[in-house]
C-alpha cells in the first residue's frame, strides 16, 4: 500500500487520529492526532506488527474477516477515546484496514462523535473508490502493421517523458487505451489515473468538477465544498478526453492551472498547488477549430508538447487479422466455447473501410458471435452493412493479369481498325500499324 501527496495532506490534517495498516496487519500510517491521542510515535509503531506494539488490537481480526468494528471504546492513561475500523477494500480483495480514532471529552459528546466518526469512514472509503487507476499498458496494444508499429513506439519514448500529450485519431482508434498505457508507462504509474469526458458536461459542471468548488460556492453547492479532479490526481495523470468539446472560456482557465501548476476552487481564494500530467485527446482537427476561434492556439501548444497521431483502421490492415483473433478469444472465454472466422469472412473483414475502427470491428465480431450456434463465423453472420459490402465485391470480380492484358489488346485492336477501316484492307494495314500478322489480329478479335 502506497500514500501519495494529496492523501497524506488530507490524513495529516484530520482532528481524529487515523492508523492505516496493511493486507499483513503490518502499520504503514499513523497521523499527527494518532499521536496526540495515544501518545505512539511514529518510529514505534510504523513499520511494525501492529500486535506487536497495540496489544489488543482488534483491527488485525477487522483485516481478516472484512467486517467492521464501530464504537470500541479504548483507554489510555486519563485519555478515553472510540474506534471505528474498517477494512480497506480494493477490486474485491481485502488490501488493509484503517481505524479512526475520536477523543471523548464527556459523555454528552459521545453521540456527535460516533456520526462524525462514521462519516468520516464513509467519507475515506469514497475517496479511495475514486482513485482511479489505469487499466491497460502497452502489452494490451496490437500493433503489428508497420503504422501502428511506428505509433505505440513512439508512445513508449514518450511515456517516459513527463510532458503533456495529445492523443489525435478518429472515434475508435483506441485513443483511450494509449492515454492508460502511456500512464503505466510512466514514472507516475502508481499515482491516480483520472479520466473526464469533456462531452458529457456543460461547461458550468465541467469546470466544477474538473476545480473543485466552496462550500457556499453557487446555489446547490454542497455542504463542505467538493474537491475537483485536478486535486484528485495529484501525483498521477489526468486524461481530458475530447478537449475539443472544452468551452472556450473554460479553455483559458485549464491553460493558467498547466501555466501556474495550481488550481483555485470555484468560490475560493487559496491557489492549491498541483503536479499532474496531461493527456488530452480529439477526433477533431484542433489547427482548423483555431482558424475558426473556437479552441485556444496558447493552449494547443502547451497540450501538444508530444502530439501521437492513431492511425485509422483502414490505414493498418495488417492489424485486423490479429484483433479478430484477440477479440474471439477474448469472447469465447466469455461463451465458454472457441469460435472461429472462415476465410472468405477473413478476407471480407480485412477489405472494409471500418468507418468505426477498432470498437466497429470488436462490435461485429460479438454480434457475429451472438448469431451463429456453431463454432464458425460466416458471410451471413455479418451485420448487414457489411454483408452488402461482400456483395458489392462478388458482383465486381476481380480480374486476373492475362484477363487484363486480353482486355487491353481488343480494346487497342479496335481503336486501329476504327481509323483504318472494318474492311479487309482496313484490317492489314491495321495489323501492319501494330506489328502483328492479320491472322494474329484475326484470333485475337476471336478470343
Amino acid at each position: 500500500m502506497r500514500m501519495n501527496y494529496l492523501e497524506k495532506k488530507i490524513f495529516d490534517a484530520l482532528y481524529d487520529g487515523v492508523l492505516i495498516a496493511d493486507q499483513d496487519t503490518i502499520v504503514r500510517y499513523i497521523n499527527p492526532a494518532y499521536t496526540r491521542i495515544t501518545k505512539v510515535e511514529v518510529d514505534d509503531i510504523v513499520g511494525k506488527p501492529l500486535l506487536e506494539v497495540r496489544p489488543g488490537a482488534q483491527l488485525p481480526s477487522v483485516i481478516k474477516s472484512g467486517k467492521k468494528l464501530l464504537r470500541i471504546p479504548r483507554k489510555v492513561g486519563e485519555v478515553e477515546y472510540i474506534v471505528n475500523m474498517a477494512p480497506i477494500i480494493e477490486q474485491g480483495e481485502i488490501i488493509g484496514g484503517i481505524s479512526i480514532l475520536n477523543e471523548i471529552n464527556d459523555i454528552y459528546k459521545l453521540t456527535e462523535a460516533l456520526n462524525q466518526s462514521n462519516m468520516m469512514i464513509k467519507k475515506l472509503e469514497k475517496y479511495m473508490k475514486t482513485m482511479g487507476k489505469a487499466k491497460y499498458t502497452f502489452e494490451n496494444i496490437i500493433s503489428i502493421d508497420k503504422n501502428s508499429l511506428e505509433t505505440k513506439n513512439l508512445a513508449k519514448r514518450i511515456a517516459k517523458k513527463d510532458s503533456n500529450v495529445l492523443i489525435t485519431g478518429e472515434s475508435g482508434t483506441g485513443k483511450e487505451l494509449y492515454a492508460n498505457a502511456i500512464h503505466n508507462a510512466s514514472d507516475r504509474q502508481n499515482g491516480p489515473f483520472i479520466a473526464v469526458n469533456c462531452a458529457t458536461f456543460d461547461s458550468n459542471l465541467l469546470e466544477s468538477e474538473l476545480f473543485g468548488y466552496e462550500e457556499g460556492a453557487f446555489t446547490g453547492a454542497k455542504k463542505g465544498g467538493k474537491i475537483g479532479l485536478f486535486e484528485v490526481a495529484n501525483g498521477g495523470t489526468l486524461f481530458l478526453d475530447e478537449i475539443s468539446e472544452m468551452n472556450y472560456g473554460l479553455q483559458a482557465k485549464l491553460l493558467r492551472t498547466l501555466q501556474e501548476n495550481t488550481i483555485r476552487r470555484i468560490g475560493g481564494l487559496k491557489e492549491i498547488p498541483i503536479d499532474i500530467r496531461v493527456i488530452a485527446a480529439t477526433n477533431k482537427s484542433l489547427e482548423k477549430m483555431i482558424e475558426e476561434n473556437r479552441f485556444r492556439k496558447d493552449l494547443y501548444y502547451r497540450i501538444a508538447v508530444f502530439p501521437i497521431n492513431i492511425y485509422p483502421l483502414r490505414d493498418r490492415r495488417e492489424d485486423i487479422k490479429y484483433l479478430i483473433e484477440n477479440f474471439l478469444d477474448e469472447m469465447g472465454r466469455k461463451i465458454n466455447r472457441q469460435v472461429n472466422v472462415c476465410e472468405d469472412v477473413m478476407k471480407l473483414l480485412y477489405s472494409y473501410g471500418w468507418p468505426g475502427n477498432i470498437r466497429e470491428l470488436k462490435n461485429t465480431i460479438e454480434f457475429a458471435i451472438n448469431m451463429t450456434d456453431e463454432d464458425i463465423i460466416r458471410q451471413e453472420h455479418l451485420p448487414k452493412i457489411i454483408q452488402s459490402e461482400g456483395v458489392k465485391k462478388n458482383l465486381v470480380k476481380l480480374k486476373n493479369l492475362d484477363e487484363i492484358i486480353k482486355e487491353t489488346e481488343i480494346a487497342e485492336i479496335k481503336k486501329v481498325i476504327l481509323i483504318y477501316g472494318d474492311t479487309v484492307e482496313g484490317k492489314k494495314k491495321a495489323a501492319e500499324a501494330l506489328g502483328i500478322s492479320l491472322a494474329t489480329l484475326y484470333n485475337k478479335l476471336k478470343q
